[in-house]
């Protein structure tokens, strides 16, 4: 028997404050609902610009307690258009204490459940260690209305352990909020081998674990307070099936709802045919534990 969702993903740029973010989120919160929506994924650190690419201790300004303002507006949403909304917020744990925190509220309004990231990277344009304390909540699916969630954020991406865990916990959907995009400075074909890595390193969690995937990132160009280069978000947010099919995608440059319908009893047909749970070697894997095998 299938058990479809109907999901929305809220591919959308900075809009120059938090209200104006916040308004703009509501507003596609109403349309997902129109569009039959039950599931709304929103992008990495949505009430604001992209900040990490460079170090301002004035940046933590920007951080807030959850709950706090920012939830309470997109509680109220929630419970407004009986959604299911994941979101993601710069948390403010305590004083010096911050993190990169999805949030997953439930249709009632209710928060349900915090995934801190875990994967925290410090490359050029991403400067992230400086501002986030690495997550402590583990990799523990959210139970919601609209199914068991294992909620991962941006840089999780590339981490096959991250998503395996949640699977391993019962996860139903893999959900990843995201901030990536090119330097302007890359070549076509530089940017090319990037966005292909991203999109099939995802897909291949979907494939691996036999869950559908979805990926909202933002879009439209940030400047670097530095030297003016900054980040060209890529968009292209999609829904991945069970098989890593795309079921949906948006566009580079789009702000967009994007909208699918995924059937979650898909994951236990495929997982039938390609029992991968099955014939894990758990006795053999014990130097996944070490940094590196010398």
């Amino acid at each position: 028997m299938s058990k479809t969702l109907t999901v929305a993903l809220v591919q959308d740029r900075d809009r120059g404050s938090v209200d104006a973010n916040l308004k703009r989120i509501e507003s596609c919160l109403a349309q997902a609902h129109d569009a039959g929506a039950s599931l709304v994924l929103l992008q990495e650190l949505h009430n604001g610009p992209y900040f990490c690419q460079t170090q301002d201790v004035n940046q933590f300004d920007r951080a807030e307690t959850i709950p706090g303002p920012g939830t309470e507006r997109l509680c109220a949403a929630a419970r407004r258009y009986g959604l299911v909304v994941v979101a993601s917020l710069f948390e403010r744990r305590a004083p010096g204490l911050y993190h990169n925190t999805a949030v997953v509220i439930e249709r009632d309004g209710a928060i349900v459940g915090r995934y801190r990231k875990m994967h925290i990277p410090d490359d050029p344009g991403f400067m992230e260690k400086f501002y986030f304390t690495p997550g402590d909540l583990g990799f523990k699916p959210i139970d919601t209305s609209a199914g068991r969630l294992g909620v991962l954020v941006c840089w999780d991406q590339w981490y096959p352990e991250a998503a395996r865990l949640m699977a391993l916990a019962g996860a139903e959907i893999l959900l990843y909020p995201t901030a990536i995009g090119w330097d302007p400075r890359d070549d076509d074909a530089e940017r090319c081998r990037q966005q292909s890595a991203w999109q099939i390193s995802q897909r291949g969690h979907a494939v691996a674990n036999g869950l559908p995937v979805l990926s909202c990132n933002r879009t439209g160009f940030e400047a670097d307070p530095a030297d003016g280069a900054g980040i060209q978000f890529w968009g292209t947010s999609f829904v991945a099936g069970p098989q890593g099919e795309i079921l949906a995608q948006a566009g580079i440059e789009n702000d967009e709802v994007l909208v699918a319908t995924v059937d979650l009893s898909r994951s236990e047909a495929v997982r039938r045919i390609w029992p991968f749970l099955r014939d894990r070697r758990i006795d053999a894997y014990g130097d996944l534990t070490r940094r590196y095998v010398d």
